[in-house]
């Protein structure tokens, strides 16, 4: 399967390339459906300036201090009709299914079936392709559910929109697992052509897998091996439950936004142990230095092509996020991360992105009998071709 997936990537890739550059590969209307054809391809490298723990040291222990990797290579085929829209996703890296379902058009509302994202994050629900940063947020990574089976129903309009779903577990085995429901609802009181202000909540509640639950987060750099918090397995868990605010405010080239997320683990009814509860949360800013303006659609941001396609849309971008996974006798820590970075989207289908993230994390040492600082520092390259 590996194999197969592989060829298929490579012969996705030459053939687009040989393509005028554009932003999917239309291949035909079949019956009422406009069938397209979607791909996006991610290297990634990662430099890591340790401190105590070696982010890396578990890749080989090879002595080296930085990482490359195909982060993602995800083909998708798409097809668009008056009533019924549908996608099918795969990701030969990774070797696991992306979104797959079905969305029935019902007017302003819809009713979807199969896997897709969840709704409890912004910046998930938001394109990958067009991530501020390379690595996402830390809330994002930790809390976020991200696609599952399930069914969904939503409605919504210009300046609101709801979603109410339940699902499963992932489609790919050995994934994401527990029953569970959520809901999301936004509401943006102002959206025109130059400025958008947009508020939202959500919620999700799913079953943990065989009564154990563990929270541990990456230090903003997606091939770090090792994580500095972590609160080990949570026994006798029940049910995981978070509550998600989001806020995000864009005007011209100018765009700020920010998450907040509070998860608890509640235990089983026979444990005497007490639940436990994390947070994180996080503010970004980004600007257009070349002055294409943001757009909004179905509560999300959107990213502009560039103005002077030749030339390129340059971006800065900075972002605080916060994580605390420390609750009563479960003593996961706390990080606190700065990240900066610079993002060039080149005609419609490159992107070099280059970020630098300074880490400050604290976490109990059991043989010290005290907190542990890790203040390691990590510079990230990404080179992304999409179609």
């Amino acid at each position: 399967m590996k194999r197969l997936a592989h060829r298929l990537l490579a012969v996705a890739i030459v053939s687009t390339l040989a393509a005028q550059a554009q932003a999917e590969v239309a291949l035909d209307v079949i019956g009422d459906y406009e069938v397209s054809f979607e791909g996006l391809v991610q290297a990634d490298g990662n430099w890591f300036n340790n401190d105590v723990v070696d982010l890396n040291g578990s890749s080989g222990n090879d002595g080296k201090d930085s990482e490359f990797e195909m982060r993602r290579a995800e083909l998708v085929l798409k097809g668009k009709g008056t009533m019924f829209d549908w996608v099918l996703g795969y990701d030969a890296k990774a070797n696991k299914y992306l979104d797959v379902n079905l969305k029935w058009k019902l007017g302003s509302n819809y009713v979807q079936v199969g896997q897709f994202k969840q709704v409890n994050s912004l910046e998930e629900l938001s394109s990958t392709k067009n991530n501020d940063f390379i690595s996402k947020a830390m809330v994002t990574n930790t809390f976020a559910v991200g696609r599952r089976v399930g069914v969904a129903y939503g409605d919504g309009g210009k300046n609101w929109g709801y979603t109410a779903n339940v699902f499963g577990r992932e489609m790919t085995r050995n994934l994401g697992q527990g029953q569970g429901f959520g809901g999301r609802f936004y509401y943006a009181p102002i959206v025109d052509a130059d400025s958008t202000l947009h508020f939202g909540i959500s919620a999700v509640d799913y079953d943990t897998n065989n009564d154990t639950q563990r929270w541990r987060i990456r230090p903003d750099a997606d091939l770090a091996t090792a994580r500095l918090i972590d609160t080990g397995n949570i026994l006798n868990a029940d049910r995981n439950r978070t509550y998600g605010l989001e806020g995000l405010w864009a005007s011209g080239p100018f765009k700020v936004q920010a998450e907040y997320m509070r998860t608890t683990t509640t235990r089983t009814g026979n444990s005497t142990a007490a639940d436990f509860t994390g947070d994180s949360w996080y503010v970004s800013g980004v600007w257009n230095i070349t002055g294409e303006s943001w757009g909004y659609k179905g509560g999300t941001p959107t990213t502009p092509l560039p103005n002077d396609p030749a030339a390129g849309m340059w971006q800065v971008g900075v972002r605080y996020d916060d994580a605390n996974l420390t609750d009563g006798s479960i003593r996961g820590g706390d990080e606190h991360n700065i990240t900066v970075g610079v993002n060039w989207y080149w005609r419609s289908n490159v992107k070099i992105m280059a970020n630098y993230v300074a880490v400050k994390s604290s976490k109990y040492n059991s043989a010290l009998a005290a907190d542990l600082s890790d203040d390691p520092n990590i510079f990230e390259t990404r080179l992304q071709f999409f179609w």
